[in-house]
């Protein structure tokens, strides 16, 4: 789980429909208040083209009752109830916008939605309309519930009446009332029309006509409203429109939302993809700094996904290319050191062997001889024990151990060397088993007691167990001794190769620096650590090695 929580690619795929799911929502909101604002705009135009020639209707009545009158017919005709008020306690209900909207001869449309009732049901929309009648101290106030089929003919019947008062005029007229409405207005012959048979027999009746038109794509669809001409011949029609209806999702509005949704799932993209971009940058640019020569190259790990551990990777790589190439500056040195002495010897051996003839000295320098190539080859493989450690992953056969076998093993191995030492061997419970290489481990424990027998006054300690709990359960093995001990200040030096501390620990008491060095590496390929410290027992040195009982 937690590799999953991590894994910079699922935060991605989290992070992308995300993304999707917000630019969706940003779609949504950003049509629904485009369209909220387009058909607001598009009721006022409406309605101020039509109200225009109904408060025209209105101006043009010669009293109160005659106005009166009108409006009575002209609401029947609607199906609304259309009203006068005064214009004083009007304008001032309205904001700044909405008497410039007045002022410039439009209509002020103040739709209410249906808010839910007390049953929970919506309840009716409506919208009050108010117009300014010129040259009256009055508006004209309609208030809409529904748009019908109805209305849309009685704009025409309006417009027919309103050109009854202008014969032989049309044309004039229409040319003004273009001005002032957002719809053209223009007389055709019905021959020009494209009218199926019913359309032209209702005109011919002297009935307004509506024609739709739907284009079935995204353009708007579009009305016409027909109405005859008084004329002897009936062949002039009045083409109202063509209007267009509203539509909710326009091709510029969709091309608008589209290029505005694909702008923002760029950007949420490259939000999601720059942290990456940038790790590998980092990553790219250790590599290449790695590549020059440069092995102290370290990369910064942020977080725990991937890339990070392939930072952490990276650095670990390169502190190990570091490591071995300081350890074999170092085996270079130490190594030329190391083996001048023995072959010195050998060769003095050698030059003696060539100038006696006795042969008590012939037989005293071979045995010296044989020593110093026994050295030698001791050392050897100490040297390439160590070098298989540094250099590479050792092949580690991991097994279940009883740790007791290894602690009993080792004190058995120690006592049968015949020193006077005493050798105290504190085995740990059967049931304390933890995975290691069987080989490694005793030559660990084999070389802490080793190490401990050289340097003890008389006493040596040698034990093994487990600690922790859970998933932090540790074991270890201890051996400690009665001996001088090691300062605090050189307790790190003895796991370096070929380290010295003072003359107590040379070479004469046995060893070539190696030893703790290759306890070192086997802890880490353990997982683990190696440390010394005081014994609280004994007084001298404790050396401890501790590792996960399981390893990873």
């Amino acid at each position: 789980m937690d590799k999953l929580r991590y894994s910079i690619f699922l935060k991605i795929y989290a992070g992308l429909l995300l993304v999707c799911a917000l630019v969706g929502l940003f779609a949504y909101v950003l049509v629904d208040e485009v369209n909220a604002y387009r058909i607001d705009k598009y009721r006022e135009t409406m309605a101020s083209g039509a109200f225009y020639i109904i408060a025209q209707g209105v101006a043009r009545q010669p009293d109160v009752k005659a106005m009166q009158d009108w409006l009575d017919d002209a609401s029947l005709l609607l199906n609304q109830q259309l009203t006068v008020v005064d214009s004083a306690q009007v304008l001032m209900t309205l904001s700044r916008h909405e008497n410039q909207q007045v002022q410039a001869g439009k209509s002020v449309v103040r739709y209410e939605s249906g808010a839910p009732s007390m049953s929970g049901q919506p309840s009716e929309s409506y919208a009050d309309i108010y117009t300014a009648i010129p040259g009256r101290d009055v508006m004209l106030h309609a208030h809409v519930d529904r748009v019908s089929e109805q209305q849309i003919r009685a704009l025409g019947v309006f417009l027919l009446e309103d050109l009854t008062h202008y014969v032989s005029h049309e044309q004039e007229r229409l040319n003004e009332l273009n001005k002032h409405l957002p719809f053209r207005l223009s007389l055709k012959k019905m021959t020009d029309l494209n009218l199926d048979e019913d359309q032209r027999e209702r005109i011919l009746r002297k009935d307004v006509v509506p024609v739709y038109r739907d284009t079935g794509t995204s353009r708007n669809p579009t009305l016409r409203i027909l109405g005859p001409i008084n004329t002897a011949d009936g062949s002039q029609v009045l083409e109202i429109g063509p209007i267009a209806l509203f539509n909710a999702m326009p091709f510029r509005l969709v091309a608008i939302v589209t290029i505005s949704s694909l702008v923002l799932i760029l950007l949420g993209v490259y939000a999601l993809i720059w942290p990456l971009d940038r790790k590998l940058r980092m990553v790219q640019k250790g590599v290449i700094q790695v590549r020059s020569g440069d092995f102290s190259a370290r990369v910064p790990v942020l977080g725990q996904d991937e890339v990070s551990h392939l930072a952490m990777t990276f650095n670990n790589m390169t502190e190990h290319i570091q490591r071995l190439i300081e350890a074999q500056r170092e085996l270079t040195r130490a190594v030329s050191h190391e083996l001048r002495t023995p072959v010195a010897r050998i060769r003095f051996g050698v030059d003696m062997l060539a100038d006696t003839d006795d042969v008590d000295s012939r037989w005293d320098q071979q045995e010296k001889i044989d020593k110093d190539i026994e050295e030698l080859n001791k050392l050897i493989d100490e040297i390439l024990t160590y070098a298989t450690l540094e250099q590479g992953t050792p092949s580690l056969n991991v097994e279940s151990i009883p740790l007791y076998e290894i602690v009993r093993q080792v004190g058995e191995e120690t006592r049968a060397l015949g020193k006077p030492t005493i050798i105290e061997v504190y085995e740990p419970n059967q049931s304390d088993v933890a995975l290691a290489d069987r080989r490694y481990l005793h030559r660990v424990l084999q070389n802490f007691a080793g190490n401990a027998m050289r340097y003890a006054n008389s006493k040596i300690r040698i034990s093994s167990g487990i600690d922790g709990k859970g998933d932090k359960r540790y074991a270890f093995i201890c051996v400690e001794d009665d001996g001088a001990g090691i300062p605090e200040k050189d307790r790190a030096k003895v796991f370096q190769p070929f380290a010295r501390l003072d003359d107590s620990r040379t070479r004469a008491s046995g060893g070539y620096g190696l030893g703790l060095s290759i306890v070192a590496k086997i802890a880490f390929w353990f997982g683990g650590v190696a440390h010394v410290d005081q014994s609280p027992d004994l007084g001298g040195a404790r050396f401890m090695m501790v590792w996960p009982v399981k390893m990873k």
